[in-house]
Formats: structure tokens, sequence, C-alpha cells
């Protein structure tokens, strides 16, 4: 397999000495139990695929990109009991931030983007504050999956290997991926207190009393086809960000 000079982690200091990157993206995801059918690594699998297909795609078109190995602990403080689910506090998530931003403030690469994959990482806040510190890097984050519009692309998406979660993973590796008959239903319970049911207020949920299997969503309608179509548009509308941001002038960024 040849290199690609996008990915860090395949490059080499021949290559990245004669570069001048204006973006760096750092992919996150967590490792924790989906269902039964799909591996405790969905969300770093994902974040992988997707960072580097979508860099790719930038490259291609002129982009000065380079993606960061990706991070594989996420926060699971409402999967505690689950065997093997890990968790990362957002505190310590804040100091690996930081001492990453620091490096790269100091290489004077102008703009880092944290490509998140999984629903218990909230980087928004942490931007915040770490933005004051770095004033010469534009710091920004995406959740990947919030992209684009998933009812576009499936019946029933789900909140956590459900039906789109396990046909992107039926198309980038289906070798992990079990058959659908071995995947539980992904019934979920809610909260009775109406405004938390309705997400007008908010509380971590106990991922022990709403899910027998782990899953949040019914995966039955999954196929690789639907995921391929999905990355497919999930990809072009991130290579495209990344294209317009590798352009800004990040003290001209208003109109």
């Amino acid at each position: 397999m040849s290199p690609r000079p996008y990915i860090l982690a395949e490059t080499n200091w021949k290559h990245i000495r004669e570069e001048k990157f204006q973006v760096v993206i750092l992919p996150w995801g967590a490792t924790e139990a989906h269902n039964y059918h799909l591996p405790y690594s969905t969300d770093v699998m994902q974040c992988d695929y997707i960072a580097a297909e979508s860099a790719r795609k930038a490259w291609e078109k002129g982009a000065k990109i380079v993606v960061l190995p990706t991070v594989p602990f996420g926060v699971n403080t409402g999967q505690m009991n689950v065997p093997l689910d890990i968790n990362m506090n957002p505190s310590t998530q804040f100091y690996v931030l930081k001492d990453i931003i620091q490096g790269l403030s100091n290489h004077k690469i102008p703009k880092f983007v944290i490509l998140n994959g999984h629903g218990g990482n909230d980087f928004s806040q942490m931007i915040r504050e770490l933005q004051v510190i770095f004033p010469g890097v534009f710091l920004s984050t995406m959740n990947w999956y919030m992209a684009i519009d998933q009812m576009k692309y499936f019946n029933e998406p789900g909140d956590h290997a459900g039906e789109m979660e396990t046909s992107v993973m039926m198309h980038i590796a289906p070798d992990l991926t079990l058959p659908l008959s071995e995947a539980g239903d992904g019934a979920e319970k809610k909260f009775r207190i109406e405004a938390l049911r309705s997400g007008r207020a908010w509380a971590q949920r106990d991922w022990e009393q709403i899910t027998r299997d782990t899953g949040v969503g019914n995966p039955a309608a999954s196929s690789a086809e639907k995921g391929q179509v999905f990355l497919e548009a999930v990809t072009d509308y991130i290579s495209s960000f990344i294209l317009d941001l590798d352009k800004a002038d990040i003290k001209d960024l208003y109109e």
C-alpha cells in the first residue's frame, strides 16, 4: 500500500518537511459496545474512514490537509457498568486537546478541526476555552453523523448501532459485522419525565436501564448499499467544508 500524503500515520518526514499544511483534522471516537453485531471499535473505524475519505477528496482538489490518528476513547460515563466500555472524562479530553493544539500552534498550522464520531463527546465548550489560550489557531468541531440529513437515506436511522451505523459498518468493515439475524432489536426505554423525554431538558441516560442489547435503534433494514451511498454524501459535504476552511483567511471570516 502506498502512503497517503494526507494521513500523518502513513507519511514521513521527507514529505512532511516540504509541506505547508493549512488544516489539521483530529478524528475522535470511542470504544464501546454496539448492540450484539457491531465491534467495540465502531466509532473509531467510522471516524478513520470518514476523515480519510473526506481528506482524500479535499487533497485531490488542492487542500493542504493532514489527518491525525484517531483518538479511540470517548465520554462513556453513562455506560460505566457495560464491560470494557472505556470512559475518558471531558476534563481529560480537554487536556489531551490542549497538548495537541499546543504543538500545532508551535508548528504554525493555523486551522484545526475535531471530527467527532461519538454522541457522548461534546467539544464546543472546550473550544471556547482553548480558543482564548491559542488565538493563532482557528478551532472548530463537526459531528460527522450530523453533516447531512440521515432521514434522506434511512427509514429509521437510530441513535446507536441502528440502521445508519450498521449500514455504514456493513460497507466499511463487513468482516467485523455479524449477520443481522444476530443483532438485537435496539429497543429503547425513554424517560418518564416529559421535559427529559422531549429533549427540552437534558440528563445523561443510564445505558443499562434503557437498552437490553446496548443498541438504540433497530438495525433490521440496514444494508451495505445504503451505507455506501450515505458515506459518499457525508464525505462530499465534509470535504467541501475542508476546502472552504483551507482557503479561508481566519482574520476575515465574516460577511
